[in-house]
């Protein structure tokens, strides 16, 4: 059976009461149209007939009006070249992205040209370009490890690179981000390490000051820098820098290498004592050769991270900040989680994030998701968006992890007893040994019970020739450069169709006059039309639900 229709018969007193609102308002209208003093508009009464010159005044008239309609329609063949433009430019850009797609390649032009050369910037062959720079113009290159993995921040290309150079190259390693690793843990590695090349320990600040830290400082006095701005290890190494120079009588170059998120800059910044490398927690900040005078005879160059090998295990791309969290597939970043945690010890793991035993990873990133409350919708855990942020937990600084030295230390092929005593020469080992545990004494780590247990899967390889390099789909930064593409290529065609057609400087301004009118017409009536559309719907909703009069609203 058809429901009935709700009847519109109303009541005599709401009938009554509606139709006096009325009448209020109409008073209120005519009320204030008479202080407004409403007058009618005036006809044109033409020209008098006893008027003189009565024909040549009705000629001028009819030659105003002519002249008005030859305007109309000079407007609206301007218009219609214009959207012909349009058209044509919306076409070229098809089919030049047609191209692209169809060929790979990208098509010829200024604009086209600008952004290659902003691309090639933020590409990994660029990257390995001035990585290359670096290693071939540095006298002594510095190697940085996190503390945390030395193992896997090592770089087997590299360090092979190097020590087969010749020309008296040298390789130190430095064991930076030593805070965040127990004692003996760090004695350990540095005991394992000093048997290959000299290894200097490192804490380096993380945030330094400068003149506009200065100024934050002086207008807030609850700012405090005091933790992110120390550094251990600096006197250290620039006093072994110096003594070599000195021994090579000349000044020399100091290249600064590793993988993403070791603290390359960083340590440049705490040698220097000011902030003079830019620095972040995201990878590919430095993206070009930098350099930065420490003093007369030392120079240091900062260079872009070494480019991983896509060939490595999941654990070590996850770790190497390979795997960005933002930018890679939730697949890659679930995998990269995976591998993490499956190399660490389960009761560390459950101590530290206060979770109940679990079976697998993806249990355990669930668990962590409901104690932190990451819920989708219907109670759902955010298992993708919590990997995410594991993931950046444990390439950061904020998870104190350790791995144990291998238990039988086996140098690699490339590295044989000559080419370990060429690279130890000329360094004072005894006096770099006793500056190392001075430095580890000053230091507060963790307890073993605090941190967590991991087993390193060992040297990263890493790509160090530029014709070795496979360019991805996703480069670092090319979302910018993509926009300013659009930009220039719309600007550059515009410029090349500006010669098609010429008019009058009267007529054009008419027309983009008439343009911005038009636009702003539709601009206004569109959300006036979104917002009548809204108001509306708020208005009559109650109404459905409830008959009731709605006194704050005059019907007309």
């Amino acid at each position: 059976a058809e429901l009935r229709k709700a009847s519109k018969r109303l009541s005599c007193h709401k009938r009554y009461k509606i139709q006096k609102k009325i009448r209020e308002h109409h008073r209120k209208v005519r009320k204030e149209a008479k202080k407004r003093g409403h007058k009618k508009p005036k006809k044109d009464p033409g020209i008098p007939s006893a008027a003189p010159f009565k024909e040549e005044l009705l000629r001028e008239a009819e030659q105003r009006k002519q002249r008005l309609e030859e305007l109309k329609q000079k407007q609206k063949l301007n218009r219609q070249k214009e959207h012909e433009k349009k058209r044509k430019l919306e076409a070229k850009k098809n089919a030049a992205t047609i191209k692209e797609k169809a060929e790979g390649k990208e098509s010829s032009g200024k604009s086209k040209g600008k952004t290659k050369k902003l691309l090639n910037k933020n590409s990994k062959k660029s990257f390995c370009r001035e990585l290359t720079k670096v290693l071939e113009a540095s006298d002594v290159v510095l190697e940085v490890l996190d503390a945390r993995d030395p193992m896997g921040c090592r770089c087997p290309q590299l360090e092979q690179a190097v020590t087969c150079s010749g020309g008296n190259k040298k390789l130190l390693l430095v064991l930076n981000k030593i805070d965040l690793v127990p004692k003996d843990n760090i004695e350990k590695w540095l005991n394992y390490l000093k048997k290959e090349f000299p290894t200097v320990a490192f804490k380096s600040a993380t945030m330094m000051k400068d003149k506009t830290m200065e100024q934050v400082t002086k207008r807030r006095a609850r700012v405090d820098f005091s933790e992110t701005s120390q550094y251990f290890g600096s006197k250290c190494l620039l006093k072994l820098l110096q003594e070599y120079g000195r021994t090579q009588d000349k000044a020399i170059q100091v290249g600064v290498v590793g993988f993403p998120n070791v603290g390359k800059s960083s340590i440049i910044n705490s040698l220097k004592g000011k902030r003079a490398c830019n620095v972040g927690l995201a990878r590919g900040v430095t993206k070009s050769m930098q350099t930065v005078h420490l003093d007369k005879q030392t120079k240091m160059l900062d260079s872009p991270s070494i480019i991983a090998d896509p060939s490595n295990s999941a654990l070590a791309l996850a770790l190497r900040s390979i795997i960005d969290p933002e930018g890679s597939d939730s697949a890659d970043v679930l995998e990269g989680v995976n591998a993490i945690i499956n190399h660490c010890s389960k009761q560390q793991v459950m101590m530290h994030y206060n979770i109940p035993d679990f079976r697998d990873p993806e249990e355990f990133l669930s668990l962590l998701a409901q104690k932190r409350g990451m819920l989708k919708k219907g109670g759902v855990p955010d298992i993708e968006n919590m990997a995410k942020l594991v993931l950046c937990d444990w390439t950061g600084a904020r998870i104190k992890y350790y791995s144990q030295p291998p238990g039988f230390p086996k140098a690699p092929p490339y590295l044989t007893e000559q080419k370990i005593a060429e690279m130890q020469e000329g360094f004072n080992l005894n006096n770099l040994e006793q500056e190392n545990s001075n430095t580890v004494q000053a230091l507060k780590h963790p307890s073993p019970a605090s941190s967590i247990a991991f087993q390193s899967a060992g040297m990263t390889n890493g790509t160090i020739e530029e014709n070795k390099v496979i360019e991805e789909g996703s480069e670092w930064g090319n979302m910018e450069t993509s926009k300013e593409e659009e930009d220039e290529e719309f600007t550059g065609s515009d410029d090349d169709e500006d010669d098609v057609e010429e008019e009058d400087d009267d007529d054009v301004k008419e027309v983009n006059e008439g343009f911005a009118l038009v636009s702003l017409t539709h601009d206004f009536l569109f959300s006036g039309n979104e917002r009548s559309r809204s108001l509306s719907f708020s208005l009559d909703k109650p109404a459905d639900e409830d008959d009731a009069y709605d006194f704050n609203t005059d019907y007309v």
